[in-house]
């Protein structure tokens, strides 16, 4: 019963809701007052998500009606497991062996929902939103993986709270010169994760309007839009946790100032860059980003 509370509510589902809600508002705040505008309550994010829930939801006559209604509730799903993962090992140090290969697995599933949805739509907008978004997958998780490597190569172990711990006694990897060079190659995989600016390819609203999600509406969209709410409670964390010591060795004020310097960071790239094109995307991953996570392999195995 304990279990399933800290699930549903404390560091799951409810929690993860509300701050991913309030560091959303941070973002489009601080996007507003770049753009010399007032930008929206702190509560805006929770009304767009409260309004769509309460609009009809239509499905498509010709869409694949079990994937189409499915995908939204599959990633979210997904999302509060890895974020119950990740905030239980950090608050409370627990967790097992290989739990960061489940973490990364779960952070995956989102945007393969994206995927199967854009198709299941049998829409060709969103059709090209969902190759786009394919491409992208296929063209990140490479320095992605690479990038992770770094912190697993240093510590031995691919267990969360063993990362953490081995920074405590040692020092956040951010401070190495392998480490912050895997911290850049992580914190712009993630901007294309949430698909930020100036990774929004497949959704891209002045070119194919909404991409993958043209054709959703009412509580359906909400689950979407609730996702990307949730991804800004779990990814910051996850960044400062496996490269920045997270909440650990330091008191919950500091912890929480180092997930919105990456929230700052997350919303200065994505307003100070265009759209990239989807090939343009693909050779950034693959020719540099890359090639910068593969170096900070090289390095951690050098012990720099």
């Amino acid at each position: 019963m304990e279990l399933i509370i800290k699930f549903l509510i404390f560091p799951g589902g409810v929690f993860l809701i509300l701050l991913g809600g309030v560091l959303s508002w941070l973002d489009r705040k601080i996007t507003a007052r770049i753009q010399y505008r007032v930008g929206p309550p702190w509560y805006q994010p929770f009304v767009d998500i409260v309004k769509l829930f309460g609009k009809e939801t239509i499905i498509p006559e010709s869409a694949s009606r079990l994937l189409f209604i499915s995908t939204p509730l599959i990633g979210v799903s997904a999302l509060f497991i890895a974020g119950f993962l990740l905030w239980n090992a950090v608050i409370s140090g627990s967790g097992f062996i290989g739990d960061t290969i489940v973490l990364i697995y779960l952070l995956t599933i989102p945007s393969l929902c994206l995927v199967v949805a854009g198709f299941a739509s049998a829409n060709p907008l969103a059709s090209l939103g969902a190759s786009r978004e394919i491409k992208l997958l296929l063209g990140y998780e490479l320095p992605f993986i690479l990038a992770l490597l770094v912190p697993i190569l240093k510590t031995g172990s691919i267990k969360i709270s063993d990362i953490i711990n081995y920074q405590i006694q040692n020092g956040a990897f951010i401070f190495s010169i392998s480490g912050f060079l895997a911290f850049i190659s992580v914190l712009l995989v993630v901007q294309a994760k949430m698909g930020l600016v100036p990774f929004d390819i497949a959704e891209a609203e002045t070119e194919i309007i909404a991409g993958p999600l043209i054709e959703y509406s009412g509580a359906l969209l909400a689950m979407f839009k609730l996702n990307k709410l949730i991804m800004f409670a779990i990814y910051p964390l996850f960044i400062t946790t496996f490269f920045w010591q997270g909440f650990s060795g330091c008191n919950i004020i500091i912890g929480l100032l180092k997930i919105i310097v990456v929230v700052l960071l997350f919303t200065l790239i994505r307003n100070t860059n265009p759209r990239l094109r989807i090939d343009q995307a693909l050779r950034f991953f693959w020719m540099r980003l890359s090639v910068v996570s593969l170096i900070s392999v090289i390095l951690t195995l050098g012990g720099l």
